[in-house]
């Protein structure tokens, strides 16, 4: 089965797509990371891609979803994956749709914006391997340091407070409208993010099996 997790900055779909992913054995997949190693890899998809991110401008729907669809075809997709992050739009909800990307379920992960901005403003990542550490939920053994590669935490610019705010208006904006959307289509399945992750995981679990 094929799965979207939705949700605002900090809702922590990123990590919950983690561990459902090696719980069912299906890929997460996030369009960034796909953009980044095609970009790395100096494919063609990548290099035309690139044009467009060396400019400053949004990398066009039609090669993103030209990404997925290479990556789907992949025989660890066979059972299904978790799109995470992907679709942010309706245009692009209905372009996943005109290229036969088809969804069984989606998740949305909700939690109210005092908690997102907490969330976000104590997130740390790795200079050297991105992970991602919490200085209350996931801190690290040392302070300041990743524990997986020993390098420098830092504080992204997009995790200051002033930035989460922005960052939740785009998402209201751009993104909530697919709540909308997708229920239309019933197959919407909200989940409260504002419990412990293991309660989290076992919501989302259920809402899979």
């Amino acid at each position: 089965m094929n799965f979207i997790f939705l949700g605002p900055p900090g809702a922590g779909k990123g990590t919950i797509a983690k561990y459902v992913s090696r719980e069912e054995s299906i890929p997460q997949i996030s369009t960034g990371d796909l953009l980044r190693a095609s970009v790395k890899a100096e494919t063609e998809i990548g290099q035309r891609a690139k044009n467009y991110m060396d400019e400053g401008k949004l990398v066009p729907d039609e090669l993103v979803i030209d990404l997925l669809k290479t990556r789907i075809k992949k025989g660890d997709c066979a059972g299904g994956f978790i799109l995470d992050g992907f679709p942010r739009t309706i245009p692009q909800a209905k372009a996943l749709i005109e290229a036969e990307i088809f969804i069984d379920k989606v998740l949305n992960f909700k939690a109210s914006e005092k908690i997102l901005i907490q969330r976000l403003s104590g997130r740390r990542t790795c200079k050297n391997c991105s992970a991602i550490f919490h200085i209350t939920n996931i801190p690290p053994k040392k302070e300041g340091i990743c524990d997986k590669c020993g390098e420098d935490l830092f504080q992204r610019d997009d995790d200051q407070p002033e930035a989460i705010k922005k960052r939740l208006n785009v998402y209201k904006q751009q993104t909530f409208p697919l709540i909308d959307f997708y229920e239309k289509e019933e197959i919407l399945a909200d989940i409260d993010t504002e419990k412990p992750i293991s309660e989290i995981v076992e919501d989302a679990l259920s809402v899979i099996k």
